[in-house]
């Protein structure tokens, strides 16, 4: 479902835009454009989509337009022509009452810079937008209460944003945009004041708060490493324009043009291809009601060195080795019980870094579940060491190994 629909947006920021647009139209650049008509191009003929859901990162370089975008979303900066979408609603036709209920009931921001009340409570701050609403004090409490425990802040709400770190000031920004429970969030380079150890458990927190509460999140970087870290797609912008719209690895692995070829070439792949890239089908497994000389037969039949068991819904169990399973038939055991290890798995989304630090603790293949612990597939070291040794722009191309076969 679309939550937000972005149609031909342009912003011209001067008193007479008439020209500049124009201009802008037969392709003139932005440079020649403010030269010859003294008005600035914001935005250029900029359209997109974001999901119900998404966490949609726009990101570019200084001047390249994202600010000037995300402000237009809740029209802090009116468009000079074109649309905005919202549940199907055009926002752009909004006189004022609507625009003002728009913002406190729909949508919220995260500024870059905190902007916290000094002389203001924590748990005051983070209400103020329900202060804004008209909410009565008691339940104006009760939720920035909420919000704050929910982005780690429990037990804080008697402080005031002087005794706090900058990274837990800008919890406190979030939870007081999310105390008013908006469908949309505009963070807007909300991260990028934070030294950058304080940045990376905010980007961390950023995906895990997302997991939980599924909000529509526009969210400005001109940080690569930070968009491919939280973003499930990425709008990249030049110029005021688009240049590309795609998943992390659609942009890495397919770059429109030379501009993106060189916003990308230094990436490090390991911390972005994912497991979803180079998992392998799981072809054979064991169930709980194998027994020992059944599993072993079909370790046998694949030559495998371990095997993964699941119940019959693929929920993972665990793994048996080859040198456990033999001595069950050995010793002429009857049941599995007992001879299953806990294999540790890992998400779809887990970059291959992750990946790389679990295998060094197991020796086994590594199996790739859901959020409900179903099967997947597996990650096998051979697979894994051919994807680090491809370019960084290829995603792994070798032939699926076999479960059991990067085994050690």
């Amino acid at each position: 479902m679309i939550k937000i629909k972005v149609d031909r947006l342009t912003k011209i920021f001067g008193p007479r835009p008439e020209q500049a647009l124009k201009m802008v139209a037969q392709g003139v650049s932005n440079a020649d454009v403010r030269e010859k008509t003294g008005h600035a191009v914001g935005i250029a003929d900029v359209s997109f989509e974001v999901r119900e859901g998404e966490l949609l990162v726009v990101m570019g370089l200084s001047g390249s337009g994202k600010s000037t975008l995300i402000r237009c979303l809740n029209r802090l900066n009116e468009p000079t022509r074109g649309h905005i979408y919202v549940d199907g609603e055009d926002i752009t036709t909004y006189n004022r009452e609507q625009l003002l209920k728009f913002r406190q009931h729909k949508i919220s921001m995260v500024f870059q810079h905190f902007a916290l009340f000094p002389h203001r409570t924590v748990a005051d701050n983070a209400a103020y937008g329900l202060e804004i609403q008209g909410v009565e004090p008691d339940e104006r409490r009760r939720r920035a209460e909420e919000a704050l425990e929910l982005v780690g802040l429990k037990g804080w709400g008697d402080n005031f944003p002087g005794q706090l770190s900058g990274g837990m000031q800008q919890r406190v920004g979030l939870a007081r945009a999310l105390a008013v429970n908006p469908d949309i969030l505009l963070m807007d380079e909300a991260f990028s004041a934070l030294d950058p150890l304080i940045r990376r458990d905010m980007q961390h927190e950023m995906v895990s708060l997302q997991e939980r509460m599924k909000k529509t999140i526009v969210f400005i970087t001109h940080d690569l490493d930070e968009a491919l870290q939280i973003g499930d797609r990425i709008v990249l912008m030049k110029d005021g324009r688009v240049v590309q719209i795609g998943t992390p690895e659609e942009i890495l692995n397919n770059p429109a043009n030379a501009y993106v070829e060189r916003f990308v070439e230094n990436v490090d792949m390991s911390r972005v291809l994912t497991a979803r890239s180079v998992l392998s089908r799981a072809r054979v497994v064991a169930f709980p009601q194998d027994g020992p000389r059944t599993v072993l037969h079909k370790m046998s039949e694949e030559n495998f060195s371990s095997i993964l068991v699941v119940r019959r819904d693929y929920t993972l169990l665990g793994a048996i080795s080859l040198e456990r399973v033999s001595e069950a038939v050995k010793s002429g055991a009857t049941s599995i019980e007992g001879l299953v290890e806990e294999a540790p798995a890992v998400s779809p989304d887990e970059p291959l870094m992750g990946i790389i630090n679990v295998m060094a603790a197991w020796r086994y293949i590594t199996p790739v579940v859901d959020a409900q612990d179903k099967l997947l597939g597996v990650v096998t070291r051979a697979r894994l060491l051919t994807a680090l040794a491809e370019s960084g722009r290829e995603t792994a191309s070798s032939p699926d190994a076999e479960p059991g076969s990067a085994a050690a």
